[in-house]
């Protein structure tokens, strides 16, 4: 005997794809426009950890070899060749063998360094310009 099969197919309506489509494009959206805002912070974060760790270490054996910080003059290039006048005091390079000094922040400024300081006077200022790339503002990222 016969057997029928009664078989139902059951798929996707077009307005169904279409609702899930724009659901993806929604989150997709969120997503691409916090972007910014997550690795935001971690710019501040680099910036803050090398004017406040990466070359603080450096910096206080080039002074206690050489008796003062470089000048603003000299600036950090001092810790990786010999200031002109200096070479018969100097006994680095001072940051580990092929660490370079990174010469921009994460926004893309020269850090800046100035020795005698303005905020630390017996030491050094050392600091990016920040987000906004102006030096002197709120958001400047320092030493002090």
């Amino acid at each position: 005997m016969p057997q029928t099969i009664s078989s139902q197919r059951r798929a996707f309506t077009l307005v169904e794809i279409l609702v899930v489509i724009t659901i993806i494009g929604l989150l997709a959206g969120l997503a691409i426009a916090n972007f910014g805002k997550l690795f935001g912070g971690s710019q501040i974060d680099v910036a803050r950890l090398f004017v406040n760790q990466s070359m603080k270490t450096p910096l206080v054996t080039y002074r206690l070899q050489m008796g003062a910080y470089p000048s603003t003059e000299d600036g950090l290039q001092a810790l990786i060749t010999a200031p002109a006048g200096k070479t018969d005091r100097w006994r680095g390079p001072y940051l580990t063998e092929g660490t370079k000094i990174p010469i921009n922040d994460p926004w893309g400024e020269p850090y800046q360094y100035r020795c005698p300081g303005v905020h630390n006077k017996d030491g050094y200022d050392l600091w990016s310009k920040g987000p906004d790339r102006a030096d002197g503002t709120d958001d400047d990222i320092g030493n002090w």
